[in-house]
């Protein structure tokens, strides 16, 4: 059995607190390998070498801070088949979009090599007699990140490469329950040139995350996960006198019109509902066609692309559509939550509850299902299910649309499918949720835009990635210098004004 490890200063090391979560394959159900759990006093032995590594990083001008994200990129690259693997295996992401979780975080690392433009300041020149005043954007110091398991890389990265890139030294403590990709970016980004003690991979529960939330010498925490969990992370990591971004759950809407595109929109939906087994926070799991007419259409086209889809694991060739849920916890309450859906009166048009892989009994697959009929006072429409279940809420009109997508508590995601500039254009004014596709299904902004929800999917005021990063890494310190030969015999004694 494997046994996995923290990465400090530059090291692998074992962990000593005796406490070890199991890493399993989604595909069998099998251990596969033990992560260890650190301890408070684990986490403070990362927190030192970070504060004693940092003042020296922060020393290094930006552009040979950018050089290192720079050689990280062609690390990436080089290792792109490695990683995925990596990740699948303990994902249970088809290899391909494990490639793509790489990537997308690959593409923040680029953003992010502009850092010497990024972190520029402004300068005023003769503010006042003989006065100039000047700005800089100056690192934090310490900072970390708590990152979940569905996107072991590409979160990892939105959060560490800008962090960096600005001069601060990061912890990151990723998912426990596939670790491993986490720990070959710390190696990558060593062997790019980034110092010992910069970046630490601390692996842990919520021990761990206490001991980040209580640090005195933390500055900054990034979070991304439940909602629950993000309120709490947020409340406590403010409470502390840190900044704090979190980022929680969703329920993403995708409103169908009546002149939409039908085949697009359900292409669009099987892909966005059903991709990675729906285990991501903008993953539409709610289709919402104005009219029955629409409704019905919408339907016909779902039902022969949802039978047809394979399931499988990510070993059974590029074709497979998705793989396993993560756990048999996560698999079970999906289960829960479909009959509950059954229970309370939707209609069941997909029926997934049966499905089951030839040699892969003991794995997390969950079939897909398709409701119709869907209500508010449902549980499926109420609540995240993190699974491969698209729920249909049919809407009369499209007020009655917009106002689902508005009402909800969630504010992640949302689009609209429609031939209608105007009423396009009407529902992104409108809409009270942060990132919104038009006649696109899963509207996340590209690297140099910033990432992030409305309501309770979003817990502080500064998005991820993007120019939000720099300002969340960074603290900004204004100077307001003058020399002696402008300055007047005696003391002043009142508050200095323009003249």
């Amino acid at each position: 059995m494997q046994e996995l490890t923290h990465y400090l200063n530059g090291a692998h090391v074992k962990g000593t607190s005796g406490r070890f979560a199991d890493v399993m394959n989604p595909a069998t159900g099998e251990v596969q390998a033990k992560c260890p759990l650190a301890s408070k006093a684990e986490v403070e032995q990362a927190v030192a070498y970070a504060a004693a590594a940092q003042p020296g990083w922060a020393a290094v001008n930006p552009q040979r801070r950018a050089r290192v994200l720079m050689k990280f990129v062609d690390l990436l690259n080089r290792d792109m088949n490695k990683l995925a693997e990596a990740l699948s295996r303990e994902h249970g992401k088809t290899l391909p979009d494990a490639a793509g979780d790489v990537q997308r975080g690959l593409e923040v690392v680029e953003y992010c090599i502009g850092a010497p433009q990024l972190l520029k300041g402004e300068y005023t020149d003769s503010a006042g007699p003989g006065i100039d005043m000047y700005s800089m954007r100056q690192a934090l110091g310490v900072t970390a990140g708590i990152t979940p398991f569905n996107f072991p890389a590409m979160i990892p990265m939105w959060m560490f490469a800008p962090a960096i890139a600005c001069g601060n030294a990061f912890i990151l403590k990723p998912s426990e329950r596939d670790p491993s990709v986490p720990l070959m970016l710390a190696e990558l980004m060593e062997e790019a040139g980034l110092p010992k003690g910069i970046l630490q991979v601390v692996n842990g529960d919520k021990e761990a995350v206490d001991a980040i939330l209580y640090d005195q010498t933390i500055q900054s925490i990034g979070f991304v996960g439940s909602t629950p969990i993000a309120e709490y992370i947020y409340g406590t990591g403010c409470a502390q006198g840190k900044r704090v971004q979190c980022f929680g759950g969703a329920k993403n809407h995708m409103i169908v019109m009546p002149d939409a595109d039908m085949d697009q929109a359900a292409d669009a939906l099987v892909g966005a509902g059903y991709g990675a087994a729906g285990e991501r926070c903008m993953a539409i799991s709610v289709a919402v066609p104005v009219g029955d007419e629409t409704a019905d259409r919408l339907i016909d086209a779902l039902v022969p692309r949802i039978e047809k889809l394979k399931v499988g694991p990510y070993t059974a060739g590029t074709d497979v559509d998705y793989g396993p849920v993560v756990t048999a916890a996560a698999k079970a309450n999906i289960e829960r939550l479909v009959q509950s859906g059954i229970d309370q009166g939707a209609k069941l048009v997909v029926d997934g509850r049966d499905f089951s892989l030839q040699g892969y009994e003991d794995g997390f697959f969950v079939g897909p299902h398709l409701f119709d009929n869907v209500t508010k006072d449902m549980d499926i429409y109420t609540t995240e299910i993190f699974g491969p279940v698209l729920s249909t809420v049919r809407a009369q009109s499209y007020a009655e649309a917009l106002r689902l997508a508005m009402d909800h508590e969630y504010g992640n995601g949302t689009a609209i499918f429609t031939r209608d500039g105007d009423a396009a254009r009407d529902f992104a004014n409108r809409v009270n949720v942060g990132m919104v596709g038009i006649n696109v299904p899963i509207p996340v902004p590209l690297a140099y835009h910033t990432f992030g929800g409305w309501k309770k999917s979003v817990f502080g005021d500064l998005n991820q990635h993007g120019p939000d990063a720099f300002k969340f890494y960074t603290r900004t310190k204004t100077v307001t210098s003058r020399w002696p030969s402008g300055i007047k015999e005696g003391g002043e004694f009142s508050i200095p004004v323009m003249e």
